[in-house]
């Protein structure tokens, strides 16, 4: 038994919504990911079992390379590659899903499209400090994924029996993706009982595993090699790791979208480290990734520092400048959060005496 925790008022009115609705928008937040993607991709499939024939997907840039299996990927459209196209579709949908986002800036050039639609908007989320945008917003940021969210709006409004394999293998993608593969933020028992639900409508959750994480190309397994050797550098007092990467690094490793994701997690597995950064320069800006073990708060931390949030042990934001001012602020910050403190320092330091 799957805990209810979508209100029912919500449940009836995006009920309401498809039902009546003749044409649909999925729209996701930039740099599209694993739960992004899975779960946009759920919904359209969703939406054609229900029997809407014009129901698109439409991301703001490219998505990596290793979620070109995804069933239903084909149809996604990507804004910044036909913006006028992407827009009138904004523009002339009826229903607008706004999925694994919490405010219009993390659509980037779409989101004064979707803003200015008079589509009925439905946002659909587990970030904290959700926007005021949407006439519909299911926001549980105690859920591991959208992904999950996707699976139990479904199941609310008594439509289990529309899942095909198609839609739960995105579902378990997004799921799988946004917990490290079950290694954080899944610890609650109706996780696994969602995903044993998901195998029986015949996915290969191991097959799956492997299609995302072992299918890089030679270059980004260079890359990798390269950043744990040249670029990682350990913070032994503060039990944290750091890693940079300027654009003429990137170039020189052939750099593709998705090549540096999950680069961040890696130094977590470094005994006694707790905290890992990532900055990477990416356009006018530096793309900031941060993850933890315990309960030290990136999203704090990225929110104070680096413009950004998410959720206690992973998180991102932005800074605008040098990469040298963005070490020396991450730096400054990591003096002031002092790591040194963190619930799992404390029992790691505890296990060695």
């Amino acid at each position: 038994m799957i805990s209810k925790i979508i209100g029912e008022e919500k449940i009836q009115k995006t009920h309401k919504y498809i039902e009546k609705g003749d044409s649909f928008v999925i729209v996701s937040h930039v740099s599209p990911d694993g739960d992004s993607l899975g779960s946009s991709l759920a919904l359209y499939h969703f939406l054609t079992k229900y029997g809407k024939d014009n129901v698109s997907v439409i991301v703001p840039n490219l998505y990596p390379s290793f979620f070109n299996w995804m069933p239903g990927r084909k149809e996604i459209i990507v804004h910044e590659k036909y913006p006028e196209f992407a827009e009138q579709l904004i523009r002339d949908a009826d229903v607008i899903f706004c999925l694994d986002f919490n405010e219009p800036k993390r659509l980037e050039g779409m989101a004064s499209a979707v803003l200015a639609a008079e589509g009925r908007k439905v946002r659909i989320d587990h970030h904290l400090d959700p926007a005021d945008f949407c006439r519909v917003v299911i926001s549980h940021p105690e859920i591991s994924s959208t992904s999950e969210m996707i699976f139990r709006l479904i199941c609310r409004m008594g439509l289990f029996n529309l899942i095909d394999k198609n839609t739960a293998e995105c579902i378990y993608t997004g799921m799988m993706t946004d917990t490290g593969a079950f290694t954080y933020n899944s610890n609650k028992p109706e996780i696994y009982t969602i995903v044993g639900e998901l195998i029986k409508k015949g996915i290969e959750k191991d097959l799956i595993y492997r299609k995302v994480n072992h299918a890089y190309s030679e270059s980004r397994l260079r890359l990798m090699g390269y950043v744990l050797n040249e670029k990682m550098k350990i913070y032994p007092e503060l039990h944290t790791a750091l890693i940079t990467l300027s654009k003429e690094e990137l170039k020189r490793f052939d750099y593709r979208p998705g090549d540096t994701e999950g680069l961040v997690n890696m130094p977590l597995s470094i005994s006694g480290i707790v905290f890992s950064v990532f900055l990477r320069e990416d356009g006018d800006c530096i793309k900031v990734s941060l993850r933890s073990i315990g309960n030290f708060p990136v999203n704090e931390f990225s929110g104070k520092y680096f413009n950004g949030g998410g959720h206690l042990n992973a998180s991102g934001g932005e800074y605008y400048g040098l990469l040298e001012d963005a070490v020396a602020l991450f730096e400054k910050g990591l003096a002031e959060f002092n790591p040194d403190n963190n619930e799992e320092t404390v029992n790691h330091k505890r296990d060695l005496t």
